[in-house]
């Protein structure tokens, strides 16, 4: 049984996407957080595992589509909670956030397939990942790598390797982080709502409103 793991935090004002402000107010940084977790949620209903699973830090709200089970994040570092996240699963696992929502389900179907790896990594252009694939979730290959670093992609990838997967690549997605970011995303995605909210924040910034 293969689950498809989305790791999210409610998109609450002054908690999500606060790198993105300024320019953006913390309202709009989480209308477009919203934005990207719907998008991302869109996307991972459309593939075809057989349980989806929201991983997530706060409440649900009317951005949820039907189909997943919503399961609570543990406390601890981030590492702790991605390990307890595939921890709760009984066979393979793909676990994506909620920053890449240029995804679609082509993008992920490679991830999908265990018949000749034992993992999938999905790097960050920024040095994270986006999407980490385990045929065997063992939460020790997430246990004490480094969160929120320039290497944090190289490290994981190196604690896969050594553990002697054969690992799958994925292609490199851009993480919407930063103002910059959300810019280029909106631009590569343009049938978003992602890059519709984008369009009318900054459309409304350069008319003089908010």
């Amino acid at each position: 049984m293969t689950t498809l793991l989305v790791v999210a935090k409610q998109p609450l004002p002054g908690r999500a996407k606060t790198r993105l402000t300024p320019p953006f107010t913390p309202e709009e940084a989480a209308s477009l957080a919203e934005a990207a977790l719907a998008d991302t949620l869109a996307t991972a209903a459309r593939v075809p595992a057989d349980r989806h699973v929201l991983v997530l830090d706060g409440a649900p709200g009317p951005w949820l589509p039907p189909g997943f089970h919503v399961v609570p994040q543990t406390t601890g570092g981030l590492d702790v909670r991605l390990a307890a996240a595939f921890a709760a699963c009984d066979g393979p696992a793909l676990l994506i956030g909620m920053d890449t929502p240029q995804i679609t389900p082509e993008t992920l179907a490679p991830a999908l397939c265990w018949d000749t790896h034992d993992a999938w990594f999905g790097p960050a252009a920024d040095g994270g990942f986006w999407a980490l694939g385990l045929a065997g979730p063992d939460p020790a290959l997430l246990l004490g790598v480094p969160m929120s670093r320039p290497d944090t992609g190289a490290v994981q990838y190196a604690r896969l390797r050594a553990a002697g997967l054969g690992v799958g690549l994925l292609p490199v997605l851009r993480d919407v982080d930063t103002a910059r970011d959300a810019r280029h995303v909106a631009d590569e995605a343009p049938g978003t709502r992602f890059a519709a909210r984008h369009a009318h924040l900054t459309a409304a910034t350069a008319g003089g409103g908010s």
